[in-house]
């Protein structure tokens, strides 16, 4: 992870709030974490790692007061009357500090800020010293996950022939610790389909059709689907939950667990795609288009120039990320409100200015999602219902296993 060290405060408020805002803290510090990694420009793996961190370390701080739910890691001794505001804060605040030295003064500039909008008093001094101590427990135990291995990633080559040298994206993500699953390989899917196969020569020529950049067959709606989910990290996300929060009117530790499930099995879902990916190592379209003479199916040609919307990401194809990534949220929201409806939810995407798209279901969100990796040329068909599967049984293995309610016991 290489960060920007270069920005100030005010460049960090662009994408975060360095005061309280009218949701929640939970809320605010769940943008400024999002904000960290698209101001540091930190790829989406790394990025929801930070994002789970910081949002399990408010949890843990926040139900250490309230004690509705089992901890994630650690529940520490706090009155009831403690500052829930000044905790979660605290929380986030050391968390993000904490990730880099180059970055330390700048966040703890913006909790300082931030706590400064918290009147002072015993119940918030004691909140920030909650906060602060369940962070350095999260640091603690995340300080050797795997996230910093170098990359150690091999291509397939053959002695004097050239290889592409681009870097790999999260090529020692499979090695990384989940944040909840009992190993990166547990939700690992049966191999992509026979090159032989019907079902890959319509894939095939689905995406060589429809995943084309100059594609005449694409709806204007399509390639507006397959632009706006270029965006790779939180904002494309988040918003999710956000709205979910302040539509159900969550109590504040009700909060801190639903974006803590989410991020949780957004991460866990990552490593578990990237485990999968470099399992595999399944051929992007533009690769298997290009070489669409050598896969020993007499229905798929071969398009030399053939190219993708946009840049194709560099990591192998199977399953795809995105739509694990948006399916973990089904799996989540189906356990934890048992229903995949929803307040209409607005998010704009940095990738289409000016564009804004809506839902009132997660589900519908989900398959736009998959639906616009297609159109993109990144994702063949059947790699979107794979990662679909597979997110939505993390996600719904997170909120099973996670954070459980307990017995309120009267202190």
């Amino acid at each position: 992870m290489r960060l920007n060290t270069g920005k100030t405060l005010a460049a960090v408020a662009i994408f975060g709030l360095a005061h309280p805002a009218s949701a929640d803290v939970i809320t605010d510090w769940n943008e400024n974490a999002v904000g960290f990694g698209v101001l540091h420009n930190i790829g989406p793996p790394p990025a929801e790692r930070i994002i789970a961190m910081t949002q399990v370390a408010m949890f843990d701080a926040v139900n250490s007061i309230e004690r509705k739910y089992r901890p994630y890691l650690i529940q520490l001794p706090a009155s009831p009357t403690t500052s829930k505001d000044a905790a979660a804060a605290a929380a986030a605040g050391t968390v993000l500090a904490g990730i880099s030295p180059q970055t330390q003064a700048t966040m703890k500039s913006l909790l300082e800020s931030y706590l400064a909008a918290i009147p002072d008093s015993p119940a918030k001094a004691e909140g920030i010293r909650l906060g602060e101590a369940v962070a350095a427990k999260i640091l603690e135990e995340r300080a050797n996950d795997g996230a910093r291995a170098p990359d150690t990633y091999r291509p397939r080559a053959t002695a004097g022939i050239y290889v592409p040298t681009a870097p790999t994206a999260a090529s020692q993500w499979p090695k990384v610790k989940p944040f909840a699953l009992t190993s990166a390989s547990q939700f690992r899917p049966a191999p992509p389909i026979a090159l032989e196969s019907a079902e890959w020569a319509a894939d095939y020529n689905e995406i060589k059709e429809l995943g084309a950049r100059a594609s005449t067959k694409r709806s204007a709606r399509q390639t507006e689907n397959a632009r706006f989910w270029l965006v790779t990290d939180g904002r494309g996300y988040y918003p999710v939950i956000r709205t979910l929060v302040e539509a159900k009117k969550l109590s504040l530790v009700d909060s801190a667990r639903l974006f803590a499930l989410a991020a949780v099995a957004r991460e866990d879902a990552l490593i578990a795609v990237f485990d999968a990916k470099y399992h595999y190592e399944f051929w992007r379209p533009v690769t298997a288009i290009r070489n669409g003479d050598i896969d020993n199916n007499s229905a798929t040609e071969r398009d030399a120039a053939w190219e993708p919307i946009d840049a194709t990401p560099m990591h192998p194809e199977y399953p795809c990320a995105h739509c694990i990534s948006s399916a973990s949220l089904v799996g989540v929201m189906e356990v934890v409100f048992g229903t995949t409806e929803m307040p209409e939810v607005s998010i704009a995407s940095p990738t289409t200015p000016g564009v804004v798209h809506r839902w009132t279901n997660v589900r519908a969100f989900s398959d736009e999602v998959s639906e616009a990796r297609i159109w993109a040329g990144f994702h063949y068909r059947f790699s979107t219902k794979v990662g679909q599967d597979m997110g939505h049984k993390i996600g719904e293995y997170v909120a099973k296993n996670l954070m459980q309610p307990v017995a309120i016991v009267a202190r």
